[in-house]
């Protein structure tokens, strides 16, 4: 797909981090732009930066778990913009579990699946049936990640379970757009190839009533400066990436026709082979055994 000046992107997740990230880079390449977010402050912020550099948005506050908050942002940048060409499902929260699977609160898999997987859903169901009646070329990206959509990181259940069911669910949205024939295409973006810094470690700042925890936590939150202050201190240094790389990888792979946009990682593609192995051996996965918890 050729991204050219004039075109409409809209962005969930899209306050900070990486959302913000692609937003600001669609900008720069001449789309307009849809910011959703569930944040208001943050949203508004964001909104003003894109418009100081003089990109012309469209700001809305969505929550994505909610089927009619989606819609009505899809009512709301095709009203403003007359079109949408690309579509990033990235808005995303970790579940705030702790201890074993079988010790998860109902909660935490209700509100992760809300959000990961039902809010990519809505974006699906909200915006692809407009996106094909306006016949024009168009991508859907939707945000998975290296834990759960190559391998699980068994510390973060519940999110490796959602981000999975990401992958899934783009590879048989691919398949549909094939099958309709039109020229909009599908992707599934793994950022990184390194930690991060994003929002998703206090993704329990927006945690809704609905979704409360029903028992206070064991341990407190930690924020992503103390986490990487526990492991500098254990000795391991960590490497991060720019969410500025994250949004090209995007704009790269749009361009590309990429439906796979993984960067190149010695350790991703040591995962995937081993997973892979695994599988066709018929062999128990021992690709998991650095991560068995004590």
């Amino acid at each position: 797909m050729e991204l050219r000046a004039g075109q409409v992107a809209v962005v969930t997740g899209a306050a900070s981090g990486i959302g913000l990230a692609m937003a600001r880079r669609f900008a720069a390449e001449g789309l307009k732009v849809v910011l959703a977010d569930v944040e208001e402050a943050a949203l508004e912020k964001a909104a003003g930066e894109l418009r100081e550099e003089g990109a012309r948005v469209l700001a809305r506050i969505t929550d994505v778990s909610e089927r009619e908050s989606v819609t009505a942002l899809a009512d709301a940048a095709y009203e403003t913009f007359g079109a949408v060409h690309v579509l990033c499902n990235n808005a995303g929260v970790g579940s705030g579990a702790e201890g074993r699977m079988w010790e998860h609160e109902v909660n935490d898999w209700t509100w992760a699946f809300a959000v990961n997987v039902w809010g990519v859903f809505h974006g699906i169901q909200a915006f692809v049936p407009r996106m094909i009646e306006g016949g024009e070329p168009g991508r859907i990206v939707n945000t998975s990640s290296g834990d759960g959509g190559i391998a699980p990181l068994p510390t973060a259940s519940v999110y490796a379970v959602t981000k999975s069911a990401v992958v899934t669910m783009t590879e048989s949205l691919y398949a549909h757009l094939k099958a309709e024939g039109v020229p909009i295409g599908a992707s599934v973006l793994f950022p990184g190839p390194h930690m991060l810094r994003t929002g998703l470690w206090e993704s329990h700042r927006n945690r809704p009533e609905r979704y409360a925890k029903e028992r206070p936590r064991r341990t407190p939150y930690r924020s992503l400066d103390q986490w990487e202050s526990a492991m500098k201190a254990a000795g391991h240094e960590i490497e991060f990436t720019p969410v500025e790389s994250v949004a090209a990888e995007v704009v790269d792979g749009i361009r590309a026709d990429r439906f796979w946009m993984l960067p190149a990682s010695e350790h991703s593609d040591r995962q995937i082979r081993a997973r892979s192995r695994s599988m066709l051996d018929r062999a128990n996965p021992s690709y998991l055994e650095s991560f068995i918890l004590d």
